[in-house]
Order: structure tokens, then sequence, then C-alpha cells
């Protein structure tokens, strides 16, 4: 890494911070730190939908599958927007209508307290065994890009996240995946236009080729479900997102932060909408790989021995100075989004569905303090979680599997 592309990351990181301590001043009240107090222009909640679904994982295992197959795995994202478009203008003024902060407020009018505490204490558990994996797996991405430590990329991302997320509240954590959204286009217009233009093989005989080894196929259209077929996947991503869109805290708080009904159905089905391009563009990165070191003859070192590896060795080894580093910026932020929102959600949740529930008579101002306190414990034990995993040995997803 060249300095001038860790005065990127750098850049990037002080960028984050400040919007976190520009929002929060306005954090005096619980409505205004789960839900901005419904202000967020809809676009804006649209884009941090974006940014909180397109994860670093998606950086690094879109590229990877395209490389080694075809587009397939788009499949589920295309299933994504049918889902928006079915039920969205059901489901989004329902929530807006329905809760106050918590989706979980429905389960408890509908079905009892008892119920209420157990979907959102699952819910929980499963978010907050993910977030350790997250900040671990994004670490060992980066080291072996740049030979950081491991242990010190953890620690650095994780407090930092930490951070803008407890003084700012959501406010913060959609106005940084705004600046997510830009930067991570911006990484994928520029890469696509590098490998499509500026990698010394013509463009026409790039695209023939991928063409020509149907490196764009989304799989076979036969009627077979014990196998990873269009339809498997159709149907995977449509009971996949249905969950997503009607369930998942991290999903309905964008609904509740929008102005009015009608901005937050247009904004989120402009977040849904502009995922399918971005994990499309992340395919077609893939794709311009295969093809690029199958026309120039460069091989790949011994070292890259999986597909998930090809992508981020382009970017060490191709990328003009500076633009590395805004990409090395885009993976970071991708995962320190998802990591954000997820503490916020956790906040929610723990405040809304047990303290309150436990604690009645509390002020309001106590509930926020406990918000606060829930979001540093959260995110400090998410990063001792990966720190000890940094010290295991093992296959991440092995054990990964293990907790969940």
């Amino acid at each position: 890494m060249h300095w001038q592309d860790l005065l990127v990351v750098g850049f990037y990181m002080m960028a984050l911070v400040a919007i976190g301590l520009w929002s929060a001043r306005r954090q005096t009240t619980t409505a205004r730190y789960f839900v901005a107090e419904r202000t967020i222009p809809g676009w804006a909640a649209g884009m941090s939908l974006l940014a909180t679904i397109i994860t670093s994982l998606t950086f690094i295992a879109y590229p990877g599958a395209a490389y080694a197959g075809d587009w397939s795995l788009l499949v589920p994202g295309i299933m994504f927007v049918i889902v928006v478009a079915l039920i969205g203008r059901v489901i989004i003024p329902f929530f807006r209508h329905a809760v106050s902060m918590s989706v979980y407020e429905y389960f408890g009018k509908r079905f009892g307290k008892l119920v209420r505490m157990y979907a959102s204490f699952t819910f929980a558990i499963g978010h907050f065994s993910k977030m350790g994996f997250v900040f671990y797996l994004l670490a060992l991405s980066v080291g072996g890009i740049t030979g950081w430590p491991i242990g010190s990329i953890i620690l650095i991302l994780g407090v930092i996240t930490v951070f803008y997320t407890l003084i700012g509240g959501l406010e913060a954590v959609i106005w940084t995946d705004v600046l997510q959204s830009f930067v991570l286009w911006s990484g994928v217009i520029v890469t696509v236009a590098i490998l499509l233009f500026g990698s010394h093989v013509p463009t026409i005989q790039m695209l023939h080729t991928i063409s020509a080894n149907h490196k764009m196929a989304l799989g076979s259209l036969k009627l077979d479900f014990s196998a990873p077929t269009f339809w498997t996947l159709c149907l995977y991503g449509f009971f996949f997102y249905l969950q997503k869109y009607t369930a998942d805290q991290t999903v309905v708080q964008r609904y509740l932060a929008a102005r009015t009904d009608e901005q937050a159905i247009r904004g989120i089905s402009m977040g849904a909408l502009l995922c399918l391009p971005a994990w499309t563009a992340f395919m077609f990165i893939g794709s311009l790989l295969w093809a690029f070191y199958r026309l120039t003859g460069e091989g790949l070192p011994a070292v890259i021995t999986k597909p998930d590896q090809v992508f981020p060795h382009f970017m060490v080894t191709h990328m003009p100075v500076g633009l590395a580093g805004l990409f090395l910026a885009a993976l970071f932020g991708a995962a320190m989004s998802m990591l954000a929102s997820d503490l916020n959600c956790l906040a929610v949740i723990t405040t809304q569905d047990f303290y309150v529930q436990f604690f009645p008579r509390r002020t309001d101002r106590q509930r926020l303090r406990f918000a606060k306190s829930a979001i540093a414990v959260c995110g400090l034990l998410a990063i001792g979680v990966a720190l000890r995993l940094a010290t295991t040995k093992g296959s991440a997803l092995a054990l990964y599997y293990t907790v969940m």
C-alpha cells in the first residue's frame, strides 16, 4: 500500500468520526437516538439500506463466485426487488403505524409479551454472534492484502465503529451509510473501467470471451430442487428477503426513520433497486477478472489458492495509486455499516423489548443512558470475540457454523 492509499483510508475514517460528532448534539431522546424522530429523507433511508445490505462479504464472495463459475448467485438478489414490488406498499406503511421503534412491538400486540421477548432475544443472539465474525473476517482479508497485524485492524475499526454509533445514534449510522454508498459506487465504477479499458486487452475481445464461455449465465433452468438451480435460488431468495422485509429490525428501522409513508416507500424501493446493479457489478468484475487473466496470460502467485483471493490480489497489484485506498475504504465501510446498524438495532431491542418491560417507570433519559451502555458493551464484546477468533486455528466458516 502506498502512502496515498493510506491517506484515502485515513480521510474516510475521519469523515465517519466527523459525522458521528455532527449528529451527537441532537441525541437527547430515545426517539431521536433510535429512529431520528422520523426526520430522515426517504432517499437517505434507501441509500442506508443499500449500504447495510451490501456487506464486506459482497466485495469478496461475488467476484470470487463469478470468477469460478457463473452469475447464478445473483438470482436471490433479483428476488429482493420482486419482494419489494409485491409487498412494499403494504408492509412499509403498516409498520410505520403499528410500531414506534422496535419491529417486535407488533409481535407483542399480536401474540403477547413473551413472544415479543422471544423473537427479540433470538434476533439479538443471531446478530451478536455474527458481529465478531464480521470483524474477524474483514481483518483477515485486509491483513492478507496489506500485511497489517490482524489484531490492530480489529481494534482500530472496532473502536471507530463503536464510537460514532454510540454518540451519533441512528442518524450517524444512516449518514455514514450514505457516504459509504457513494464510496462503494465510485470504487465499483473505477474498477470496471480499469478492467474494460485499461488492461491492454481489447474490450470487445474480453466481452466475447465472457459470453462464449457462458460466464454470465444465471444457472440451470432444470426443475431440480436438490441442486442450486435457477428455481431453487429463486425460492431461497424470495423467502429470505420476505423475512428481511417483515421481521428484521435493521430493515424496519429504515422504514421508521423516513419522514412520511410515501418517502419511506420511494426510498426503500430505490435502495432495493440500487442493490441489484451493485451485486451485478461485482459479478461483472469477477467475470472480467477471469477474462483478464485468461487473455493476458498473467499467472497468479502460488499463494492464491481460492477464487475469493483473486480480486484482492488484482486490487493491490493493478490498481493505480490512490484507487486501491478508495476500494479498501469501501471494503472497511461495508463492514462498518453493517456493524453500526447491528449495534444500534441491539440497543433498540434491549432497551424497548426488555429494559422498558422490566422497568416501565424509568425516564426517557435513563432509557437513553441504558441504550448507549448497551452499544458500548455489545461493541466491546464483539471486538473481544474477533480478537479471540484471531488466535484460533481452523476454518472461520466452520467456527461460525459451530457458534450459530
